[in-house]
């Protein structure tokens, strides 16, 4: 059973031709360099405001050191004191 009515055929819009197509915009020079100075502007935007000295960073290694040598004598601890499973 046919969905359309005998007698009546469907009128597709005509389909554009090259020549009737809006000419594309090629990227110039200048538009590559100004994606590139704004990408360059955003990363600079999101470095580090304030460089770690170098005691910083020594400190943050030697706390986390101490929290590693912390808990693996925890670990130890609970190793040797826990009862056998």
């Amino acid at each position: 059973m046919s969905t359309t009515r005998p007698g009546r055929q469907q009128q597709h819009p005509p389909s554009p031709t090259l020549q009737h197509r809006a000419p594309t915009r090629r990227v110039r020079l200048i538009d590559r360099l100004a994606l590139r100075l704004g990408v360059a502007l955003v990363a600079w935007s999101r470095r580090p405001r304030l460089l770690d000295d170098r005691d910083e960073r020594a400190r943050r290694v030697r706390m986390a050191q101490a929290n590693e040598r912390r808990e693996r004598s925890m670990q130890r601890d609970a190793l040797l004191t826990l009862p056998p499973r």
